[in-house]
């Protein structure tokens, strides 16, 4: 399962809000909201985000598995 709850933390930490994103970033509001819903997202936007906030992408992004035997069923 995509979380995307360490990219809130980062945004708390850094002080870049959601607007920033959007207004002075060019990141879409939809691009918001699928990361409110743990969407999956581009790994180019995930960039993105992570040259944003000059951060490692385990700031903005960490996979959960969903399913203990995920590696497994690989």
């Amino acid at each position: 399962m995509i979380d995307y709850s360490p990219f809130w933390k980062t945004l708390k930490e850094t002080g870049v809000t959601q607007y920033d994103l959007i207004y002075h970033h060019n990141i879409s509001r939809g691009t918001i909201h699928r990361m409110r819903k743990n969407k999956p997202l581009t790994l180019v936007t995930v960039d993105i985000l992570c040259s944003i906030l000059e951060v490692p992408i385990e700031k903005v992004v960490c996979i959960r598995p969903s399913d203990p035997d995920c590696e497994t069923s690989l």
